[in-house]
């Protein structure tokens, strides 16, 4: 190597050294002081309407999907048992199970409704708990009867609505809006027949519940079971204990 290539080699040396002395030290600081930040990701995830973004917390509760898409309460209207036009609006920004049910029924009505006050009362401090019960019956579940059935069963919540309005676009949002079985049958006793399961709604509209041992969403929860009960005579367990988990899980985020 020649003298030149020599004293060059050494001169790049110098100034690679010198560099690292002057200026390393600095960035050093800059990102100690948090001017700059590293991106542990090299992409964000696109936003999407229930999106974290580190801003608050999410439950492990899954979000019900058709067609690839989360599946969100639709626009309702109806009256309530105060006179009162009650929407879905008026839901946002609070956690809500939801029931079809009406005030004849002779079978399942009761106990889900008596499940549901148990549910209410634990949850008596949150402003932002709430109910909806569509009825079936809109002839003659009037908002009258409705109140009556209401104060009957110690419906104290008043974010808890009981609604009646018109039937077809009742039953249309039992069995499309939250896939919950709605029909008339002369058969059944009472004349209807309806889902005995519990939908729960997060704060921003979408339907939420656990997943089951294959990671599927549950989709509902058992409402014909008391929780005091356990197991019923078939077997199968009770699932107000689980609701009442997973309400408190939305109520966090």
């Amino acid at each position: 190597m020649s003298k030149k290539a020599n004293y060059s080699y050494i001169g790049i040396t110098f100034i690679i050294l010198l560099f690292g002395i002057i200026f390393i030290p600095k960035i050093v600081d800059r990102v100690n002081d948090g001017d700059i930040t590293r991106d542990e990701s090299r992409s964000e995830e696109v936003s999407k309407p229930h999106a974290n973004n580190g801003k608050q917390h999410k439950s492990d509760l899954a979000y019900l999907e058709i067609n690839g898409e989360s599946k969100k309460v639709p626009s309702f209207s109806f009256t309530n048992q105060d006179g009162k036009i009650i929407t879905n609006e008026d839901y946002l920004g609070k956690v809500y199970v939801v029931e079809f049910f009406f005030t004849t029924c002779p079978t399942i009505c009761p106990i889900m409704n008596r499940n549901l006050v148990e549910v209410q009362e634990d949850f008596k401090e949150f402003e932002n708990f709430g109910v909806a019960s569509f009825t079936i019956s809109p002839e003659i579940d009037t908002p009258e009867v409705l109140k009556a059935y209401a104060e009957k069963y110690g419906v104290t919540n008043p974010n808890w609505h009981f609604m009646t309005g018109d039937e077809t676009v009742i039953y249309k949002l039992a069995n499309e809006g939250f896939n919950l079985y709605t029909a008339k049958d002369d058969t059944a006793e009472g004349g209807f027949e309806h889902s005995g399961n519990f939908a729960l709604i997060d704060k921003e509209g979408f339907i939420r519940s656990r997943t089951d041992d294959f990671g599927n969403p549950k989709i509902f929860y058992n409402g014909l079971i008391a929780e005091a009960i356990g197991v019923d005579e078939d077997g199968i367990p009770q699932e107000i204990t689980i609701l009442k988990e997973d309400i408190a899980k939305l109520l966090k985020e």
